[in-house]
């Protein structure tokens, strides 16, 4: 999964989840798609000490860390930390390093010994020093481009760019020197989901030349940590197993290999098998089924597990570890984190920090006692009344809900909406709402067409939440009487010519289509009108508008086309869809924009005008 290079939190640029690649070795040529994920920069580590604004620590107030190694025979591995067993239970941190103190007493409750993440620099001792004062121990991670699977941060050539990897082959081995005798510390991993990643950036034989080369160089710095720190093993992440024969060819000096795998994890065991691999392996992400690898639903978009179905996927993602005896040494899974957004919903234990049935699946797998817990609501059932195809924007949605507490507390509702799907924002917004009882509750719709993601939040005032979501495709509401607008001569200040899904003429707007557009320059003021043929009585104005929108317009007539009469001022627009009851004849009929919701132009996708 893509995160940012920030030490231990996952910090990035639209939020903390975007997977949209498989994690099966069957499929190797998979390519961006539904959304452009959070790009990341270079790593913060990288830049600061190019610039030499980053000094490295002192030497550590602390005792010796321990020794870990990697022991056994072929299929007989195991894991010693100073001699002893370990197993990794391990979960993906996710808060500010700031709250490390603040979660890591509770992380230990559930049973976790282990913590992962994707970037080791200045910042990392205070989560180091907070996980070793609660028995916790790190795997540390070094940021490569391009992490991420769809790539990230951008596209180094590792068969050429000897800066580069001169950089990284000086960073990384400072940060092993310096944390090397933490007792924080449980291993060091190298480079996040880049053998795939790489794919967006290279094809072909190239691309196969680019991996052999990003792989070569993770060995040369497994070599460069092993010289600093015999102590602690080197391992290096990928999104797939299919990226394992480029380690067990160019890689030897890896301790283990190392797996993100979601849906897929039950098919490590016989890949493994299968690659004649002489090494053991973590799985270091593992959950339910990601947004990637589930069917679509009704509306086109991908359908959500449900909260007993997400929690049963950590329980399954568990036992098919665990089940590799010998082989796999444990797992640190997605997501110990609190984002309360698509991808928070979709994955974190905890989203607003409230515990959910993934939390509790996670803490009773890794054998903590969950017989006290006051446990979440769960949700059954979650309908749609009417066509959830044929939401009006704007007007009453109404959602029947069937919710439970194990515990018998009172249950409370809120009803929140996501446009990811439109513009790739990952934020949820609160609707509305009000509760009709009887698990009846009723919502404002959200006022800009398109697919929606709706969510529905149950909580039981003890700090649990149980979440189900559905998908709505909001469309414009129905008007009474005749668009005389449909099908006329559409005249416009400007119009782009190119770009995206342009051209975006003005005839766009008045086609009747859902999906085509009109779209000005971007500067002000931008109008678009349409001839009517003939002076008419005009009722009604409905204007849909794209994310480019108009924040203050007027309506005109005109009976020439050249003098306009105002029917209705804005100056407080939002975008979605206006409706206005108006009083006017004419033939002409424009919407004049004067200023702009956005930095881009003015963009209409139907401009209707009734009678």
């Amino acid at each position: 999964m893509n995160h940012g290079p920030a030490a231990g939190a996952h910090t990035t640029a639209a939020g903390p989840f975007a997977r949209h690649f498989p994690d099966t070795p069957k499929d190797t040529t998979m390519t961006r798609t539904r959304t452009a994920p959070r790009r990341i920069a270079a790593p913060l580590t990288a830049g600061l000490l190019a610039a030499g604004a980053l000094a490295l620590p002192g030497q550590q107030a602390h005792a010796a860390g321990s020794v870990v190694k990697v022991t056994g025979t072929q299929g007989d591995w195991r894991l010693t930390v100073d001699g002893r067993p370990y197993q990794i239970k391990g979960l993906t941190w996710g808060p500010a390093i700031a709250d490390a103190d603040r979660y890591l007493p509770d992380l230990r409750s559930m049973g976790v010994n282990t913590l992962r993440t994707w970037g080791t620099d200045a910042s990392s001792k205070p989560l180091f020093d907070s996980a070793a004062a609660n028995g916790v121990k790190v795997i540390a991670g070094f940021w490569l481009q391009p992490g991420g699977g769809p790539g990230s941060g951008g596209c180094v050539n590792y068969r050429t760019d000897t800066a580069y990897k001169d950089q990284m082959l000086a960073e990384f081995p400072k940060w092993v020197a310096t944390y090397k005798d933490h007792p924080g510390v449980l291993m060091w991993n190298v480079g996040n989901e880049s053998v795939l990643g790489l794919q967006n950036c290279y094809s072909g034989d190239e691309l196969e030349r680019q991996r052999d080369a990003y792989t070569t160089f993770v060995n040369d710095i497994a070599k460069k940590i092993h010289g600093v720190d015999p102590d602690h093993p080197v391992t290096s992440t990928d999104a797939w197993t299919g990226a394992w024969p480029y380690y067990q060819r160019n890689a030897p000096d890896l301790d283990l290999y190392a797996v993100n795998s979601y849906n897929a994890v039950c098919d490590i065991k016989a890949t493994w098998e299968q690659g004649g691999y002489t090494k053991p392996y973590i799985v270091t992400e593992t959950g339910p089924p990601g947004e990637w690898e589930v069917p679509d639903d009704a509306n086109g978009v991908p359908a959500e597990p449900t909260d007993q179905a997400k929690a049963a996927g950590y329980t399954k993602a568990w036992n098919c570890v665990t089940g590799h005896q010998g082989v796999a040494l444990g797992a640190t899974m997605f997501h110990y984190g609190t984002e309360d957004d698509f991808g928070g919903v979709w994955f974190n234990l905890l989203p607003a920090g409230q515990k959910r049935l993934s939390y509790y699946a996670v803490k009773k797998a890794y054998g903590a006692d969950t017989s006290h817990d006051n446990t979440p609501p769960v949700i059954s059932a979650l309908a749609v009344d009417g066509d959830p195809a044929k939401v009006e924007a704007g007007r009453d949605l109404t959602l029947t809900v069937k919710a439970t507490d194990p515990d018998g507390d009172a249950l409370s509702y809120q009803v929140l909406g996501s446009s990811m799907y439109l513009d790739q924002d990952k934020k949820l917004t609160a609707l509305p709402a009000t509760d009709l009882g009887g698990g009846r509750l009723r919502a404002t719709a959200p006022d800009r067409p398109g697919v929606w993601k709706i969510y529905v939040k149950a909580t039981d005032g003890k700090g649990n939440v149980g979440i189900e979501t559905r998908s709505v495709r909001v469309v414009p509401p129905a008007v009474n009487g005749t668009n005389m607008a449909l099908g006329k001569p559409a005249t416009a200040s400007s119009y782009q010519a190119g770009g995206g899904d342009c051209p975006c003429p003005a005839a766009n707007a008045v086609d009747g289509k859902a999906d085509t557009r009109w779209a000005a320059d971007w500067s002000d003021p931008q109008w678009l009108q349409v001839d009517l043929g003939a002076s008419t009585p005009l009722t009604h104005v409905q204007l849909v508008w794209e994310s480019a929108y108009a924040k203050a317009y007027t309506l005109q007539t005109s009976d020439d086309g050249q003098s306009w009469r105002t029917i209705r001022e804005v100056t407080d627009g939002n975008g979605g869809v206006d409706d206005f009851d108006v009083s006017g004849t004419g033939r002409y009929v424009r919407v004049h924009g004067t200023a702009r919701g956005t930095g881009y132009g003015y963009s209409l996708y139907e401009f209707g005008v009734y009678r």
